[in-house]
């Protein structure tokens, strides 16, 4: 793949490894009782005299009560340890597509993303399952069928596809035995969760289509954007990523448009309509708040926040409909944006790789596809 390597060297300089975001929080659509249980997915608090002198002076970026411990790290754990990092000329924009909730900086942290690989935690059963229940039931109470406009065929793939590159993340990278700590591919859930549900594949690459086209579409805004981190040597080198990432040749004459948003949201009932999906979409990344995993819970909101940015990217900057709209993006949505494209980029080419296994195991396998919601 052209992104693949250009995203994975971006995601891992300083502007785009800290991502800010709520942890602790309230689940507001049913009782906080779905906290997962299991000691991977516990975090510890640590006094204020563990943490390195820099951040105390800094309490915009860092308090006391958002530190973990270090004291064997879990692997669902989230680990906040910060370099002595400032960044600077970015404004708080709020955005239509997310829960205001995420706006407090107040309760907020910032949170190492390479500290904390999004992988198997551990987290499953009856609380897991109900957060993608209501994470459907909010977008797509029903299948899809024909009766649908594009618009919800549109939401509903999204939802699908991003679900569809979480399961292959966990795939990915599953503990096959704690007791070695030994973590490697779980192929048989990569088969039955995602390959042998053609139309999850399919979604999954639509999702990578859609954010692909909301960065190719801001890239005049992305380019000129300021990536200081008070590290002269790494913001240049993240200005130069960044610029091989949106003017990739290749990239560029294989893929010019490949998601056109022109005829969303058209017709007499489009703006009603884009309320409606919007409130919808904003339900779904306050539902973040009530997964009951923390390091789950981190890369659903920064994928949904990603997610998030992208719509906003495409449906709200046009220069042909919104003359007078300029695309204004928060620190926050442009690392969530990209560690999002990275995470798809990450998914797309695992399942090509496992393609031809993926095959074999199909030409075994008697069973019908699926053809049910997840």
């Amino acid at each position: 793949m052209v992104l693949h390597p250009i995203l994975q060297d971006l995601v891992k300089t300083p502007f785009f490894r800290y991502f800010k975001v709520k942890l602790w929080c309230d689940c507001p659509f049913w009782p906080d009782d779905g906290m997962c249980y299991l000691r991977d997915c516990t975090v510890c608090e640590c006094p204020e005299s563990e943490f390195p002198e820099p951040f105390k002076k800094s309490s915009r970026l860092f308090s006391a009560d958002d530190v973990i411990c270090q004291e064997g790290k879990p692997q669902a754990a989230v680990d906040r340890t910060l370099d002595d990092t400032i960044f600077k000329g970015w404004i708080q924009i709020d955005n239509p597509w997310t829960y205001d909730d995420e706006t407090d900086d107040a309760a907020m942290t910032y949170v190492n993303l390479q500290l904390n690989p999004e992988r198997y935690t551990g987290y499953a059963g009856p609380s897991a399952q109900r957060i993608w229940t209501a994470v459907y039931k909010e977008n797509c109470p029903q299948y899809p069928s024909e009766e649908w406009c594009n618009e919800k065929k549109v939401m509903y793939k999204l939802i699908s596809g991003l679900h569809s590159s979480i399961s292959v993340h966990i795939a990915s990278e599953y503990l096959l035995d704690s007791s070695a700590n030994l973590w490697g591919q779980n192929v048989q859930m990569l088969y039955d969760r995602v390959w042998k549900h053609p139309d999850r594949v399919r979604n999954l690459y639509f999702i990578f289509l859609l954010v692909l086209r909301a960065v190719t579409k801001a890239a005049d805004y992305l380019e000129q954007a300021e990536y200081n981190t008070g590290n002269h040597v790494e913001d240049l080198k993240t200005q130069s990523l960044v610029r091989q990432l949106l003017y990739n040749n290749k990239l560029l004459s294989a893929c010019r448009v490949p998601f056109d948003e022109v005829n969303i949201w058209q017709g007499q009932n489009g703006p009603d309509l884009l309320q409606q999906i919007q409130n919808q979409f904003r339900n779904i990344s306050a539902i973040m708040n009530c997964v009951g995993c923390e390091k789950c819970r981190l890369w659903g909101k920064l994928q949904v926040n990603g997610l998030a940015t992208a719509l906003k990217v495409l449906f709200f900057v046009d220069g042909k409909n919104n003359v007078n709209k300029t695309l204004q993006l928060q620190r926050n949505e442009v690392i969530a944006l990209f560690n999002l494209l990275n995470r798809l980029s990450q998914s797309v080419k695992f399942v090509h790789d496992m393609g031809p296994l993926m095959e074999k195991m199909e030409r075994h396998d008697s069973s019908p596809t699926g053809k049910t919601p997840w």
